[in-house]
């Protein structure tokens, strides 16, 4: 004879729930604290920058020095900054990105301020190919048994070459 199912107690269901939702919810209160990186650049801080003006040192004294300059010349000039989190048991999380670019003529003097995106950015492959050297192939037996007869003994190369360094020159 089969024991009738006992519903389930109302109060205890919504206990129950309410629980689950007070659990969920915490795990957003244990998110990781905001780490601002780099050197932030603000609007306001641009629009005080006018092109044709301003030269190298009046951007520094109001920016500060670049996160970077152009790699072949420091015609261009580049601040960046991010807003990353780090979760305990994830990967570091980048919240806001950006990049400020100054370029500057051969005077020295602002020629274009630009806020680059991600959609400015390229996307690079990895090349999974690597440079062959020669002479790194070698076999176990090769190592272990390679430099025999290489060093300058009785019968080795340096005794049959009459003009070989450390020979005195005789000929």
């Amino acid at each position: 004879m089969a024991r009738p199912v006992r519903p389930v107690n109302r109060p205890l269901r919504i206990t129950a729930t309410l629980g689950l939702a007070v659990w969920l919810g915490a795990c957003s209160f244990f998110q990781a604290a905001p780490i601002p990186r780099g050197n932030r650049i603000d609007e306001e801080q641009l629009s005080q920058i006018t092109p044709g003006v301003q030269t190298r040192r009046d951007v520094q004294a109001l920016l500060g020095s670049p996160s970077f300059a152009g790699t072949f010349n420091d015609a261009n000039w580049y601040y960046l900054s991010a807003v990353s989190r780090i979760a305990p048991g994830r990967r570091m999380q980048i919240e806001d990105r950006r990049v400020v670019a100054i370029a500057f003529d051969n005077a020295g003097v602002v020629q274009g301020v630009r806020t680059l995106t991600e959609a400015d950015g390229q996307d690079i492959a990895m090349v999974d190919r690597e440079t062959p050297t020669p002479g790194n192939d070698r076999s176990l037996l090769q190592s272990l048994f390679g430099n025999i007869g290489r060093f300058g003994g009785a019968g080795g190369p340096a005794a049959s070459n009459p003009n070989a360094p450390g020979t005195g020159g005789r000929l």
